[in-house]
């Protein structure tokens, strides 16, 4: 494949005034400017700042590549789609809805969020289908003189995307939260969506690339190793046990959550003090918590009605 002419650009959104939370990667295609994962509304002003310390702007934008719709990584999509008309989204086909039409995403969020939804995470606009190109996984798509592979990855969201592009890989959120260079990388594991074993799917066809530069959203640039992606995998299995123990004692939610909570930043306060804090902003402990309850709650219910058991 075609690597990017320059080298791919990390922008910090400093999401709620915190460096180092969630990042948007930017790279020149020939065909204008790619950024990949554009951050919520709430940071647009942010972007808009990083794009000009680059010489550039929002309207030197064309190509928007979404590795899925949650606010953190694609809120300010239409946004910047209204005011860039010829730039277009890239977007899985199980996403799409999500962005032409945001109402039942907003209307879910809200309930989690509830007036502090404006705050964190600003505007939400809807996108014209006809400014999508809407994606299975598997293409390769012509962009300029670069030639860029999407790929389908569940597990974290049914409608994840990682972008291939030469020696770059645009991993979204399937390749884990990694804050610092000493933090193993952690799997977020927010509701609906958690699938153990299709996350596990997707990381064995990452890991089987070859690129040499992981590109997390969650923060920023890392060298596609395998103690990445055998870190993650780790941490994976013990935050899942984790949950799925508590449950099995019986514990209640207030409980599991204290728990679950005291262990992981415990866990990362020993790989660097500064993450605790840092983390907490990237992806809420009791966030992780409400997904793996809905995973092995759904997975008991399966194999309740299969005989298996759970």
């Amino acid at each position: 494949m075609t690597a990017p002419d320059a080298a791919v650009r990390t922008l910090d959104l400093h999401f709620q005034g915190v460096p180092g939370v969630i990042a948007a990667s930017v790279f020149e295609t020939g065909d204008g400017l790619a950024v990949v994962d554009v951050g919520p509304g709430s940071t647009l002003p942010e972007l808009e700042s990083g794009l000009a310390s680059l010489g550039a702007s929002l309207a030197d934008v064309r190509h928007v590549f979404l590795t899925h719709i949650h606010l953190d990584h694609a809120g300010a999509t239409g946004t910047i789609l209204d005011r860039v008309p010829g730039a277009r989204a890239y977007v899985h086909e199980r996403g799409a809805a999500h962005l032409s039409r945001p109402g039942r995403l907003l209307a879910s969020a809200a309930q989690i969020y509830g007036g502090e939804m404006d705050r964190l995470w600003g505007e939400m606009r809807p996108v014209e289908p006809g400014r999508l190109t809407v994606l299975a996984g598997g293409e390769t798509l012509r962009v300029g003189r670069l030639e860029v592979r999407p790929l389908y990855t569940p597990g974290h969201a049914v409608h994840h995307l990682a972008y291939h592009a030469g020696d770059d890989l645009f991993v979204g959120d399937v390749g884990g939260i990694r804050l610092s260079e000493r933090q193993t990388p952690r799997a977020p594991t927010p509701p609906p969506d958690i699938d153990l074993p299709a996350w596990r799917e997707s990381v064995a066809a990452l890991r089987g690339l070859g690129a040499r530069t992981l590109h997390l959203a969650h923060f920023g640039a890392s060298p596609d190793s395998a103690d990445h992606w055998d870190g993650l995998l780790a941490s994976l299995d013990v935050d899942a046990a984790r949950v799925r123990e508590g449950l099995e004692r019986g514990q209640d939610a207030e409980e599991l959550t204290g728990a679950f909570t005291r262990a992981l930043l415990d866990e990362l306060r020993g790989q660097d003090p500064e993450l605790p804090g840092r983390y907490e902003f990237a992806c809420p402990p009791w966030m992780s918590v409400q997904g793996l309850v809905r995973y092995w709650t759904r997975a008991a219910a399966r194999g309740r009605a299969t005989g298996d058991g759970g």
